[in-house]
């Protein structure tokens, strides 16, 4: 069981052309420091970005050491690409998407500028409803929308074979929401690991340390680009 991001020369400025070509003047000397002083301030590094990574075992890191677990992992691979972020680690091992929706409010103390949101392998697991996991993730995607924070869902395709019906519901769930609310969306947050012996621990369903670079590894992309569309300011 699944336990539980110049122009500085007018036109009409002739003179001064004259005058830059003949040699620097004074003024001219002060107009450069002013325009690399300006220069300077755009270029100021960007502001670090709260990721609050909200879901179960999966972004929790069951049984891995802490350097080796997803939020960790992520928040390193972020500031090597160029993107500084806290990447709150706000994941429940065991958790169900019920479980996620009554403990929200609590965990947006952080004020993030960002959710990560992954939940719903427990739900497969435990044989539940893909209605119940898609009214839980509605409700939380509402609250959070309410509060103006950015949301970046990911889907999981089911750990336990339910049937075939079952599988189209369950996935269906993931894709619609992010349709509906128009956000970004990464299908399979265990794509490319699940089902490899090699990126997974002992009980097939967790990934070890090297399943877990591999997540983030493939979905860095998307995380990325969805921390450059983010507003200068959030509210």
């Amino acid at each position: 069981m699944l336990l539980p991001f110049l122009s500085l020369l007018r036109n009409d400025s002739l003179l001064t052309v004259r005058r830059l070509a003949a040699g620097p003047t004074l003024a001219s000397l002060f107009l450069g420091c002013a325009f690399c002083a300006t220069a300077g301030d755009s270029l100021s590094a960007p502001r670090t970005r709260k990721i609050l990574a909200f879901g179960d075992s999966l972004v929790a890191g069951f049984a891995v050491p802490r350097k080796a677990g997803f939020t960790v992992q992520l928040e390193k691979s972020l500031a090597a690409a160029g993107f500084p972020a806290e990447v709150i680690n706000a994941g429940i091992p065991g958790d169900t998407s019920a479980g996620g929706r009554a403990r929200l409010a609590q965990t947006l103390d952080v004020e993030p500028d960002l959710v990560l949101l992954e939940l719903g392998a427990n739900d497969n697991l435990l044989g539940l409803p893909p209605a119940e996991l898609e009214a839980n993730l509605e409700a939380i995607i509402q609250i959070l929308e309410q509060r103006h924070i950015p949301v970046l869902l990911t889907g999981i395709e089911p750990l336990r074979d339910l049937g075939k019906s079952y599988r189209t519901e369950f996935t269906g769930v993931f894709s619609r929401l992010a349709q509906k609310h128009q956000m970004p969306f990464y299908p399979d947050f265990l794509a490319g690991v699940a089902g490899r012996p090699e990126l997974n621990k002992n009980d097939g369903i967790h990934p070890n340390p090297k399943g877990v670079k591999e997540i983030v590894r493939r979905i860095l992309p998307l995380v990325m680009e969805t921390l450059q569309k983010l507003p200068a300011s959030t509210p």
